[in-house]
């Protein structure tokens, strides 16, 4: 026989010959024989080539069943799983995980006592108001985002830099403003300005994922820096007892000297009352969340900004494209429509409009306010239906790109109309009833969504390369200006242009407005200036709010009343507010509900 069978039996993963050979076949081991094929021991055989002592297989009286000591019943359950631990290699990654591929570093020396920082100046500062201590409040966090980025090794884009300035000067409305409504916009807008510095973003789902995807990294982020405190501490703990002592001591002197001083000179004491922050058992709770909503947030920044979520990574896949006539026709259709809307508002607004009125029988306050609604949402609806369309047009060629900017460009050109022809009818009410909160804030939204209208021509023209991200600006500057400019000034200005003019004015709505109508309201006549002043007067008086929860406006108030305060005209500021603008039936400049069931701008 030839030497080709043992040839393949010497080949690994090869079966051995199935007929004769003339070599031996080889004996086979025993359970306990101590070396394996090719020569090498086996596993639990002697290396000086004796045989492995054989394992105890237990006594004959072990071969039936297992019975266990102790029934199952009577075992403790197994032990909750920790939701603070890590996922497991073979469990698949979630969302956050793939978008934030890799983790931050650790947290360093200065992230942790930046956001320590914050955390105590929430508690301290931000329980008496929103004021400058806001802007006090987001130094110390944005200084933690910055640390924690450069020990990341990122750098400072165009982009970062007009986000982080866009929301700190959304932080100066609450230190200039004293109403609330333009303030809580700021700090929502902030906050969402800030999150996209962090984030970046450059396509839609990446502005508008970012913009709250702060919030996403709380959890992880105050996890990252309960590991590196803990760290920290293990590895030096005879430094950190040496600085808890040096602040024990530094306190304590202070204290001390402190209320000997001030007991010593009023004055002092005065200065320090107005400088310390009250800190008082009683509000301890709040105090408390306070610091713990400073804390987190900042670890959220910091953590953010060292590994942020990439959403510029999520896509949305285009529809199908459509054929040409069926992605036109009902866009051209819809044109027409706009067009014959509008060339009748033309023939109205050069000489049919007493025709108009006439035949429908309408005051023109009530025409113009029947319209507002219906031509901003229409405005609205217009963009969802761009929005629709781009994601459905044809993308056969320039033919196509061609007639998708012409339709859609036609469509917008006409909607800029139909916001201007909005505009004009608030214009028409507002001089019929007066400005409120409502009509200057419906009228701001109108004139936004005008601005989107010709951002998105422009992104026609030029690309749509920029479009999110400045939309994004649109909106976070609409959000600033409206703070800027004082609403409440605006408001309480306008009407009383129209008492100038020998029309009637609603005390009992402008004195409900806030310290930041104090300028304009203080140029009335008596006895209306007092009316209009009294309750604006009577609340600042009982408020003790401390400097740094003291806006710019509310100051100016208080000195604007404090020379010449207000007198109090009891019945006649009754009188006057019962002689207000009859509008539907009931008084007053307010939004409230006419009798048709509609909302009254």
């Amino acid at each position: 026989m030839t030497d080709r069978s043992s040839e393949a039996a010497a080949e690994p993963g090869t079966p051995p010959h199935s007929g004769e050979s003339d070599a031996p076949e080889p004996e086979a081991e025993a359970p306990g024989q101590g070396v394996s094929r090719g020569g090498v021991p086996a596993q639990g055989a002697d290396p000086s080539g004796g045989e492995a002592p054989p394992e105890d297989s237990g006594s004959s009286e072990d071969s039936g069943p297992h019975i266990p000591d102790v029934p199952a019943y009577l075992k403790a359950p197994p032990p909750p799983a920790d939701p603070w631990r890590r996922r497991s290699p073979g469990q698949p990654p979630g969302l956050l995980t793939r978008l934030r591929p890799s983790g931050p570093p650790a947290i360093g020396l200065a992230t942790l006592w930046s956001a320590l920082a914050t955390g105590l100046l929430s508690a301290l500062l931000l329980g008496d108001g929103l004021g400058p201590n806001l802007l006090l409040v987001a130094v110390p966090a944005a200084l933690a985002a910055h640390f924690a980025a450069r020990a990341a090794g990122r750098r400072l884009r165009p982009w970062t830099a007009v986000w982080a300035v866009g929301g700190l000067a959304l932080l100066a409305i609450p230190a200039l403003r004293d109403a609330g409504w333009p303030t809580f916009l700021a700090v929502v807008s902030a906050l969402a300005v800030g999150s996209l510095a962090l984030h970046g973003g450059r396509s839609w789902p990446g502005v508008l994922m970012g913009s709250w995807g702060l919030l996403t990294s709380v959890a992880a982020g105050v996890r990252w820096g309960w590991r590196g405190l803990r760290d920290r501490v293990d590895g030096s703990r005879g430094r950190v007892g040496t600085a808890v002592r040096s602040a024990a001591v530094a306190l304590a002197l202070l204290v001390v000297f402190g209320a000997l001083f001030a007991g010593a000179d009023a004055a002092f004491a005065d200065l320090l009352s107005s400088l310390t922050p009250d800190v008082s058992l009683g509000g301890g709770p709040w105090q408390a969340l306070l610091f713990a909503l400073g804390l987190f947030g900042a670890l959220a920044a910091a953590y953010t900004a060292a590994a942020p979520a990439r959403w510029d990574t999520l896509t949305v896949k285009p529809g199908r494209a459509r054929r040409r006539a069926e992605w036109a026709l009902p866009l051209i259709v819809l044109d027409l429509l706009f067009a014959v809307f509008l060339g009748l508002q033309l023939v109205v607004l050069l000489g049919g409009y007493d025709k108009v009125l006439e035949k429908t029988g309408l005051t023109p306050a009530a025409y113009a306010r029947e319209g507002f609604w219906q031509l901003l949402w229409a405005t609205v609806l217009t963009l969802v239906v761009i929005a629709l369309a781009l994601r459905w047009a044809p993308r056969g060629g320039p033919r196509d790109r061609t007639l998708v900017r012409s339709v859609l460009g036609a469509l917008c050109v006409l909607t800029l109309v139909v916001v201007a022809s909005a505009l004009r009818r608030m214009g028409l009410y507002v001089e019929a009833f007066g400005l409120t909160r409502l009509r200057i804030s419906v009228a701001a939204v109108e004139l936004w969504l005008g601005v989107v209208l010709v951002l998105i021509l422009l992104a026609g023209v030029f690309g749509a390369r920029l479009l999110p991200r400045a939309v994004a600006v649109s909106a976070a500057a609409g959000v600033l200006v409206f703070g800027l400019v004082s609403p409440d000034g605006l408001v309480a200005g306008q009407n009383i242009g129209r008492h100038d003019k020998g029309m009637a004015i609603d005390i009992d709505y402008l004195r409900n407005l806030s310290a930041d109508a104090v300028p304009a309201l203080d140029t009335l006549p008596e006895p209306l200036r007092s009316c209009a002043l009294e309750r604006i007067q009577r609340t600042l008086a009982t408020s003790d709010t401390p400097w740094y929860a003291t806006s710019w406006g509310e100051a100016r108030a208080r000195d604007i009343l404090a020379a010449n305060p207000a007198r109090s005209h009891g019945a006649d500021c009754l009188a006057l507010g019962q002689s207000a603008d009859e509008r539907g039936g009931r008084g007053g400049t307010g939004d409230e509900w006419g009798d048709d069931g509609d909302v009254n701008p």
